[in-house]
């Protein structure tokens, strides 16, 4: 019988214990080795639009912290709904992200009006990141009768409903933004949806609709063109880029609408990996390239991480809440 001298037994025991500290490790590895390949930014409406300029914004310093890149995939429809809902579904790995906009609060419970089931629910989504939040512009062609809000209204006061208007999509932040304000100056506006923010603005300026709301962003160009005129802005103070242009509350409107655009990840990405999501986020911030070419833009730049993000795209989501079901269903 072979007898095992204790220096043999003290180096089986010292290897049985390196071997479960390997084990125990190695899933820290793997989280250590995010991100293991490209990030897919997927954008839930077309080209041209609000998400799409905050995506195209933070691809590139983004890409320079993770060392790896960022690639914008537009997934359009049903308001951004569907881009939503893929992410919401994707793998929770961190390798999927979603640059949202506001909209994304409110379609789970604008399809449960309509009688429809969500394509998605909120506790799908891990916030990441808040990057920016804009009021909407009020646009009108510049052949336009209207030069100001009031004649607008007026105009559809004495002819209900017949005032048309481009959407991206029903319960969309075009949607919203003039239905709030229709609410509170007594009047009926006709909703022409289209397949995302840039469509919407085309539609208006092929003379297909009389008016539009559109992302600072968005309008300004067409704005300094001189193909529309802007009549009012939803926000809380008028814009900088803007000083002549009242907003809701100054033209004696209380209504008031932000669009807004974030980051999420599937719901079940590890902590590791939700944790160095919003890390590479915050050093892109920190660098000044995401703020100045915002503001070179005219996008205002509100950069939040993601408790505080949380908090205010929950405060959104109440108070949008009880907009869409004033609304009701729509078919």
């Amino acid at each position: 019988m072979k007898t095992l001298c204790l220096p043999g037994l003290i180096r089986r025991w010292t290897m049985g214990v390196l071997a479960g500290f390997v084990w125990a490790v190695a899933p820290l590895w793997a989280q250590d080795a995010f991100p293991s390949g490209p990030i897919t930014l997927l954008v839930p409406n077309p080209p041209g639009g609000a998400s799409d300029i905050n995506a195209r914004i933070l691809a590139e310093p983004w890409s320079a912290v993770l060392k790896q890149p960022v690639v914008v995939l537009h997934k359009p429809g049903m308001g951004g709904a569907i881009g939503a809902a893929q992410v919401a579904k994707a793998k929770p790995d961190g390798q999927t992200v979603l640059m949202a906009l506001s909209s994304v609060v409110v379609a789970p419970e604008a399809e449960k009006v309509s009688g429809r089931k969500p394509l998605y629910e909120m506790d799908q989504l891990e916030p990441i990141a808040l990057l920016s939040a804009d009021p909407m512009v009020v646009l009108v062609r510049a052949d336009s009768p209207w030069r100001t809000l009031a004649d607008m209204v007026k105009a559809a006061k004495d002819k209900p409903g017949a005032i048309n208007y481009s959407s991206s999509g029903n319960f969309g932040p075009i949607h919203l933004s003039l239905e709030m304000l229709a609410h509170q100056a007594g009047i009926k506006l006709t909703q022409v949806p289209f397949n995302g923010g840039g469509p919407s603005l085309l539609a208006l300026l092929g003379g297909q609709v009389e008016m539009t709301t559109a992302a600072p962003a968005v309008a300004l160009a067409q704005i300094q063109s001189g193909k529309v005129r802007p009549l009012a802005t939803s926000g809380t103070k008028r814009l900088q880029i803007l000083p002549d242009v009242p907003t809701y509350r100054e033209a004696g409107y209380d209504a008031e609408y932000h669009i807004w655009a974030g980051l999420y990840a599937p719901s079940g990405t590890p902590p590791a990996v939700i944790a160095a999501l919003r890390d590479s986020v915050g050093k892109a911030v920190r660098t000044g390239a995401i703020a100045a070419a915002m503001q070179k833009q005219s996008i205002i730049f509100d950069y939040r991480d993601a408790p505080e993000f949380a908090r205010y795209s929950e405060e959104d989501r109440v108070r949008m809440t009880r907009v869409v079901r004033a609304i009701g269903k729509i078919d």
